[in-house]
């Protein structure tokens, strides 16, 4: 019989659904060297927080099994919170690895006791696949043109590179999966860099803290909605790069850290904000100047900054729901479904002008690659 039944049979005897703080307090002090401290601190807060005296035995079940329940939060964010004084920042005689964890969980949460749930319960596995094995494609698949075209340098200078079956281009806007393959190809090594410099400085932590799912699900919302941005707003130009994925997880990022500015506790974080917002807006200016610049194959245009704005989009609204919303449900967030609702019209507003838009607004598209 596992523990959690145990303790029902204790000290819920008669299947109330409640346990008696002080019997639950007592528990703890006889088994606390059984527990992660940082665990016990949670539980101690979640007793103190009651003030009827009873814990809901469920939200008991979810906190052993790392599955918190929004009435757990709340009954720990609404009590009294009675912490240790003593923050995961200040412990000694970690190890390399404690303070990797350590680091990105100052990088990413806002409140302490999140940290410390997220510093006792990371594993490593899975690792975080996802950006990894994304950026290391973008390299591979960069390298292959590179040779391939012999040029490394605005590769999309060439004649040919748009020949490339992955590149999002207007004539060609049937073949469906140009609108997410477009990411595997970058305007040249200059275009690369910064964009594979964004995913694993921000990408990589943001993984290991909400999982390859969610932020995952962002990233690819951010490819998306970029591509089909450009098809709206920019008709007659291609697309190529990772900036619309980039972008939604950097703007999520930096919006979560401005909506929790007091609460994050990541070093220099203004001088770092800074560094991102310069980094980002170089890559942006870059991508502008680049879209007016005379083309190297008239009449069709240099690819278009569009998707940059298009990842921005689902960085302030799916991402940042995905980031304020840690260990927690997003099915259960009304906010979440308001943005998916939104999403979604996007994306159907978007197919059906790309069906009939473009035939209405008798457009003169640049000829096939």
């Amino acid at each position: 019989m596992c523990a959690c039944h145990l303790v029902q049979e204790v000290f819920d005897p008669g299947n109330t659904g409640y346990i008696s703080t002080g019997k639950f307090r007592s528990l703890l002090d006889s088994h606390s060297s059984n527990l992660d401290p940082h665990k016990r601190e949670v539980l101690l807060a979640l007793a103190d927080s009651r003030e009827d005296g009873q814990i809901c035995y469920q939200d008991f079940v979810n906190l052993m099994s790392n599955k918190r329940s929004n009435s757990f939060r709340q009954a720990i964010l609404q009590g009294n919170r009675r912490l240790s004084s003593k923050a995961l920042l200040e412990e000694k005689g970690l190890s390399l690895s404690q303070r990797l964890i350590r680091h990105v969980a100052y990088e990413t949460l806002p409140r302490e006791i999140d940290r410390k749930w997220y510093y006792d319960s990371y594993t490593c596995c899975p690792p975080p696949w996802f950006m990894i094995t994304v950026t290391l494609l973008e390299v591979a698949f960069f390298l292959y043109n590179g040779v391939s075209l012999g040029q490394f340098v605005l590769q999309v200078t060439h004649p040919r590179y748009l020949k490339n079956s992955l590149v999002y281009h207007p004539q060609l806007r049937a073949q469906a999966w140009r609108y997410l393959t477009y990411i595997f190809m970058h305007a040249g090594i200059e275009h690369l860099g910064l964009n594979v410099v964004l995913q694993l400085l921000v990408g990589v932590p943001l993984e290991m803290v909400h999982g390859a799912t969610r932020i995952g699900l962002v990233y690819v919302a951010g490819v998306v909605a970029g591509s089909l941005a450009v098809s709206v707003a920019d008709m007659t130009a291609p697309v190529v790069g990772s900036s619309g994925g980039v972008y939604a997880l950097v703007s999520a990022h930096l919006a979560n850290i401005v909506m929790n500015w007091s609460g994050m506790k990541c070093q220099f974080k203004m001088l770092r904000m800074a560094v991102a917002l310069i980094c980002m807006s170089m890559e942006f200016g870059r991508a502008v100047w680049l879209r007016f610049h005379p083309s190297a194959y008239p009449p069709c245009p240099h690819p278009s900054f569009v998707a940059h704005l298009g990842g921005v989009a689902v960085g302030i609204t799916l991402g940042v729901v995905v980031l304020r919303n840690y260990e927690q449900r997003l099915q259960d967030q009304s906010l979440w479904w308001i943005f998916v609702a939104m999403y979604t019209i996007f994306v159907l507003f978007a197919v059906f002008w790309n069906i009939f838009a473009y035939t209405l607004l008798d457009l003169k598209l640049p000829p096939p690659p």
